[in-house]
């Protein structure tokens, strides 16, 4: 499997005989890149880097462990994301031998982390490359001697052509915090989602396929989910992002931000207990539309 390394930290390059290709940095499990077969990219990255760091650019498919302390105040996800994961060595998903197309990484709570996290415990990431088709299965197993309570998400950075000309359908008709308004809980009424300023929302129990219209690419992300029964959507619109130290200007004209969540319902897992979810991102003609398409199809079976 091809290795690279970029200012002193190590990647993986996957490709796959359709031509596709990705880029997944060991430090934080981040998938950097994702790319057709025409070598269009997929996925967002901010054009305003903070430094040369592994993780110093915003954008891509990261991972969101964030914990409950003793006193019950959710603790903050940087732990997985800017530290170094492994190598898996004893992969929970077969794969073929010397495989260009998946990876499996481990992240495991060390020394100076566990003072300041209250729980150990393991994190597998199994990300597989398809024509068409992005593939992250993560599972979370409580090595600790007490119970363990998390809000786990996968964040997901799309590159779009410009946000006015995005739309979102699954979610409509649905209940939403709005991030804000305090978290103040709506219903959308519309018919689909479209973009006219700043958005930061949490929808509710949404539903296990979700689809994002961009119009300009004449190109839809089709967003397969399970066991990450919320999503989140948001963009900062103009005036935030004239304040976000690793976010250009104009950045928020060409991304959207998509995560897969359990947001209002914590998991929590027993001793040695484990827990895993699935996302998949497939990239469909334009004309697609939510209610055209059997997710039981292409939705990646869970073991």
């Amino acid at each position: 499997m091809p290795f690279d390394v970029v200012d002193g930290f190590p990647r993986v390059l996957l490709s796959e005989p359709g031509g596709s290709s990705a880029e997944v940095l060991l430090y934080g499990g981040q998938v950097a890149s994702w790319k057709n077969e025409r070598g269009e990219e997929l996925l967002f990255r901010s054009t305003k880097p903070l430094a040369k760091s592994p993780n110093a650019t915003r954008g891509g498919v990261s991972v969101s462990l964030s914990q409950f302390g003793t006193t019950g105040k959710v603790l903050q996800h940087g732990l997985v994301r800017q530290n170094l994961w492994s190598l898996d060595s004893s992969p929970l998903h077969l794969s073929s031998s010397g495989s260009q197309s998946s990876i499996d990484l481990i992240f495991q709570p060390i020394g100076k982390d566990l003072k300041t996290n209250p729980s150990s415990f393991e994190l597998r990431l199994h990300v597989s490359l398809g024509p068409g088709r992005l593939t992250l299965i993560p599972s979370v197993k409580n090595t600790d001697n007490k119970s363990f309570s998390f809000i786990f998400g996968l964040c997901n950075d799309l590159s779009v052509s410009d946000i006015s000309e995005v739309r979102i359908e699954g979610l409509e008709t649905l209940d939403y915090l709005d991030c804000l308004l305090r978290q103040e809980r709506f219903t959308d009424q519309a018919d689909a989602i479209t973009f006219d300023g700043e958005v930061h929302r949490v929808y509710l129990s949404t539903p296990p396929k979700i689809a994002i219209i961009d119009h300009g690419k004449k190109r839809t992300f089709v967003l397969r989910k399970e066991g990450l029964q919320d999503t989140v959507l948001w963009n900062p619109w103009d005036k935030v992002s004239k304040v976000l130290p690793d976010f250009g200007m104009e950045d928020y004209k060409i991304m959207m931000l998509v995560d897969s969540t359990t947001f209002e319902k914590p998991i929590v897992l027993k001793p040695h207990q484990e827990w895993k979810c699935c996302q998949e991102i497939v990239t469909v003609s334009s004309s697609y539309c939510s209610g055209q398409l059997d997710p039981q199809n292409v939705l990646y079976e869970l073991s």
